[in-house]
């Protein structure tokens, strides 16, 4: 199930509720992201926007597994707020 993403049908639900949006930057776990907050400048500025199913993250980056790399998918989410619209969402 986790390899077609079908566990994350679900959240469709959150989308049309209106608490998700489509594309944006991924939610993380509330003790993942106080610890970011301390290591990392700036990481706050992703919880601006709804999170999304998808993130331009995500999608050029794929998953991270330690800080450093979450500071580099930090850059793609900050680039995406910053530059957000429908075609890049499409």
């Amino acid at each position: 199930m986790r390899q077609t993403r079908l566990d994350e049908l679900p959240q469709f639900w959150n989308i049309l509720n209106g608490e998700m949006s489509l594309a944006g930057p991924r939610a993380e776990r509330p003790e993942l992201v106080a610890e970011f907050q301390k290591q990392i400048p700036f990481y706050r500025a992703r919880l601006l926007v709804k999170p999304g199913l998808t993130g331009w993250a995500q999608i050029n980056y794929g998953y991270v597994a330690n800080v450093t790399q979450t500071v580099v998918k930090l850059e793609y989410d900050l680039y995406y707020i910053k530059h957000r619209s429908l075609m890049m969402d499409l």
